[in-house]
């Protein structure tokens, strides 16, 4: 049995605004190893589960925050930037289940630090679904047949995980007061929670079916303002729909859907405020 594990970071225990998760910041190295031990419950977790091969994936920022020698000796760990797939790679048909820990709600929800990929995304869509990362990975993970068993994160993002997966668990380690300041456990009460909600997902993993993705699907990401719709129209065969913000992509298929989808947010951030 193998496991895939993609690690973010503004779900984590504890951590609560840009200071915790902004490498420049004061309180980022301290959160770093609360990060990182929190995947490692997990990791551990898997493994005396019945585990026998875990991929962790460093899916936040620049993607270098995990400590590698804090996490279990057999974790094979991905790590930097840039990747094809960013928070999902390496996934694919040979897992038996994902796990989204330190995951986040979508953007323009409540929850702590809410995002779709970039502050410059207001709504993420495939076809008519509404989605963010957690929602749009899900999809990846669904394309190669995997389900994803387990989200960790706050209140909202497990109440968003569990309106698009069915039979999903979820580990709720703070809960949101706004979208920078939430009701947190310890990391040592989050770790044995962990613990036991991995034990419990993989368990129960027969009962949790993949998130099929639509063929051939639209994507159509609104950006905050039209200077970042511009920025992604750029990427050839966008279009931004005409009084909008919003730019949309006819992709042939999920994998394509994801990189546009990068690709259109990455130039978007060049914007400036003037």
């Amino acid at each position: 049995m193998k496991i895939y594990i993609s690690v973010d970071m503004e779900g984590i225990t504890g951590l609560v605004d840009h200071t915790h998760v902004d490498s420049d910041k004061h309180n980022y190295e301290r959160s770093r190893i609360i990060m990182t031990d929190e995947a490692n419950h997990v990791v551990t977790s898997a493994f005396k589960s019945g585990a026998e091969e875990v991929i962790v994936n460093d899916s936040h920022s620049k993607m270098n925050n995990l400590l590698i020698e804090r996490l279990h000796p057999e974790t094979q760990l991905i790590t930097g930037d840039v990747k094809p797939f960013s928070m999902v790679q390496g996934l694919d048909e040979s897992f038996s289940g994902a796990i989204f820990t330190g995951y986040h709600a979508r953007a323009a929800q409540p929850g702590v630090m809410t995002h779709s990929m970039i502050f410059g995304v207001r709504n993420m869509f495939i076809n008519d679904v509404a989605i963010g990362e957690l929602g749009f990975n899900a999809y990846v993970a669904g394309y190669f047949g995997v389900p994803v068993i387990m989200v960790a994160g706050d209140d909202c993002a497990a109440r968003e995980a569990e309106q698009l997966i069915p039979n999903v668990t979820t580990a709720v380690v703070k809960e949101a007061i706004s979208r920078s300041a939430a009701k947190s456990l310890t990391p040592a009460k989050a770790g044995q929670l962990l613990q036991e909600k991995t034990a419990l997902a993989i368990k129960n993993r027969d009962k949790v079916k993949p998130l099929t993705p639509p063929e051939k699907p639209l994507l159509s990401i609104e950006f905050t303002n039209y200077g970042e719709a511009e920025w992604a129209n750029l990427m050839p065969g966008t279009e931004i729909v005409p009084g909008t913000t919003i730019v949309r992509f006819h992709a042939k298929d999920i994998l394509e859907a994801y990189q546009a989808m990068l690709v259109m947010t990455e130039l978007a951030m060049r914007t400036t405020f003037c």
